[in-house]
């Protein structure tokens, strides 16, 4: 191989290898749970990459109470989203920690175009009983009621169902249209006129106006009164890691924790706890 040659090579990598190193790949978290944690996670995702572009930030499509505990012990995900009824003490047992990261209001969310604002228990139920299928009947315009509801097993539907007395054992006719993933049942809501779902105010203030979340008793899911306890149907939520946690995991909380994480927290929907 002659001299010239060499020197052309030796350029050629000179020029090559500083693009190669800028092109390495970004650092990947993944995190995967529960679907009614993640229209919150998402938010505070796209912020951090939004300020660390080396960093890139997957986020599933949803995995059971088991299913994510599992995935995060075998590396599959590094962060698992977690809500209701976590067996915290369980969780450290095997090694991982529970980080509380904010609380949120569980709402009754209308689509845009329902200008009924109030709801009571019995009003609630009677949609929900089928026995009330026109807006009219309490205080709105002509217009059909569309209930939608997440499946029983869900946080949102436990929630109501434990802080709505006559919710809870009550049988749903085939009226009610069953919507499996948060993520479908803000699209209802958002898309569908007439409709009424049960869901969280980040997904309200994600919505674009395109859905609004009703009082209560006449108590509104405020950041304030979920503080002070006034308004009751709230939901948690949960990020859990292994231990000892990697340096990128530990930045990402971090900036959930910070006050520009809080900040988004608020922003939100969602009350952040310390």
């Amino acid at each position: 191989m002659t001299r010239s040659l060499l020197n052309r090579i030796a350029a050629i990598a000179i020029c090559i290898l500083p693009a190669l190193a800028h092109a390495q790949p970004a650092q990947r978290i993944v995190i995967d749970g529960s679907t009614g944690v993640t229209p919150l996670v998402a938010a505070l995702a796209k912020a951090y990459e939004s300020q660390y572009p080396a960093v890139s930030i997957e986020i599933g499509k949803g995995l059971g109470t088991r299913a994510r505990i599992q995935a995060l012990n075998e590396g599959r995900i590094d962060i698992a989203m977690a809500s209701h009824g976590l067996k915290v003490a369980e969780i450290q047992r095997q090694g991982m920690v529970v980080h509380e990261i904010g609380k949120v209001a569980v709402v009754f969310g209308v689509n845009a175009g329902v200008p009924v604002t109030n709801l009571a228990d019995a009003q609630i139920c009677d949609i929900y009983a089928g026995n009330v299928k026109n807006w009219k009947e309490l205080g709105g315009p002509d217009l059909a009621i569309v209930p939608l509801a997440r499946p029983d097993s869900e946080v949102d539907t436990e929630v109501v169902r434990e802080k709505v007395p006559c919710l809870a054992n009550l049988k749903m006719p085939e009226t009610v249209r069953i919507m499996p993933k948060s993520g479908e049942m803000a699209q209802g809501l958002a898309a569908t006129t007439g409709a009424i779902g049960m869901t969280t105010m980040t997904v309200v203030e994600q919505s674009q106006g395109r859905v609004k979340a009703t009082s209560l008793r006449g108590i509104s899911p405020t950041a304030e009164n979920v503080q002070g306890k006034t308004y009751t149907l709230t939901r948690d939520s949960f990020l859990v890691v292994k231990t000892p946690t990697s340096p990128g995991v530990s930045k990402f909380l971090d900036f959930i924790r910070s006050a520009a994480g809080e900040k988004l927290i608020v922003a939100n929907g969602a009350v952040p706890v310390k």
